[in-house]
């Protein structure tokens, strides 16, 4: 659905020319959910915005349901763009108009007839589950859902693509979950292709099929969320993963333990096996669980635990080699790590 070929987008600053995207490729399958992740300043936001070419690339190419956008004239730029809708983390909704006016807006500027539009607009309320609120302003709701509303609101057009720039950032947890909740459904009901940009995990980890960690402009890795997950190879993928699945051990810990500390890693339905509890039987040694956790990422188990192995190395040795065969990795822990 979407192909990104080669895309430099620069910008011209006092110190010179500065790559906020650096010669990125990558695809979207059409039905995806798609994240790119990053701190700020990693280029993602150029990124997305290079998409529909509300920043033109520097060089390369985009390519939206077959068709090169960087290729079109004006006109047939902004008639391909009706097939991409965006949603932003502030909402921009025009304060002077109603929920019901705020949808209608946008159906109106693409030439659709009143009574059509009307119509739509009810649907799409109704899709949003604000239904009750067409004739509340945007000073009467709640954040999640004024943003419920810019959902509606990208989606008037029937889109193919929906752009989500840091569409929960600026919303509570729990809300977050119910508009991911939402993006989710619309996906499943339209078969929407979707692109979402966040510094989020735990929003990339809920509903993503596939993600592209950025940094310095550069997609730095990328694969589906589980694979990311059970095997990053990056340093930054390290940390924004560290970050959701929280295993790191306090230090004051570390140095009270006397035996060998070990993370496993468990992938798929290994994680729900009793590989830890076969160890301490089938052993020669003592071992201290000191941190575990399930995580579900598209329904699929992934297991981490941190154990203190006790005894003889000779029997350590064997035990890192069972676990090595059983579970996706082991990985001696030191202070340095």
């Amino acid at each position: 659905m979407i192909a990104v070929k080669n895309v430099i987008k620069e910008y011209k600053t006092k110190k010179g020319l500065i790559k906020g995207v650096d010669n990125v490729s990558l695809e979207v399958e059409k039905g995806e959910i798609f994240g790119i992740v990053g701190y700020s300043g990693a280029g993602k936001s150029s990124l997305l915005r290079c998409l529909n070419l509300m920043e033109k690339p520097t060089s390369g190419e985009i390519y939206v349901d077959g068709v090169n956008l960087v290729s079109l004239k004006a006109s047939k730029l902004r008639e391909a763009r009706q097939k991409i809708g965006m949603i932003f983390q502030h909402f921009y909704l025009a304060s002077s108009k109603t929920v019901f006016d705020n949808v209608f807006f946008a159906l109106k500027a693409a030439g659709k007839s009143k009574a059509e539009s009307e119509k739509k607009v009810l649907e799409l309320l109704d899709l949003v589950g604000l239904s009750d609120k067409a004739q509340h302003y945007p000073s009467q709701l709640s954040g999640g859902q004024k943003q419920r509303v810019g959902i509606a609101r990208a989606l008037a057009n029937d889109p193919k693509v929906l752009l989500c720039d840091e569409a929960t950032s600026a919303l509570d947890p729990s809300t977050t979950q119910s508009i991911l909740k939402l993006l989710k459904s619309i996906n499943e009901k339209l078969g929407l292709t979707i692109v979402l940009i966040t510094h989020e995990m735990e929003v990339v980890k809920e509903i993503c099929d596939r993600m592209a960690v950025m940094e310095n402009g550069k997609v730095i890795e990328l694969g589906s969320v589980y694979q990311l997950f059970a095997k990053p190879k990056e340093k930054l993928t390290k940390e924004f993963i560290d970050g959701v699945m929280q295993f790191k051990l306090p230090q004051t810990l570390m140095n009270t333990c006397l035996g060998t500390i070990i993370k496993i890693h468990f992938q798929g339905e290994v994680a729900l096996e009793s590989v830890v509890s076969d160890v301490l039987k089938g052993f020669d040694i003592k071992g201290n669980i000191l941190h575990g956790k399930i995580e579900y990422i598209k329904e699929v188990p992934l297991g981490v635990f941190i154990m203190e192995l006790i005894g003889d190395q000779e029997e350590i040795d064997k035990v890192i080699s069972y676990l090595d065969e059983k579970a996706v990795g082991v990985e001696v822990i030191t202070n340095d790590n």
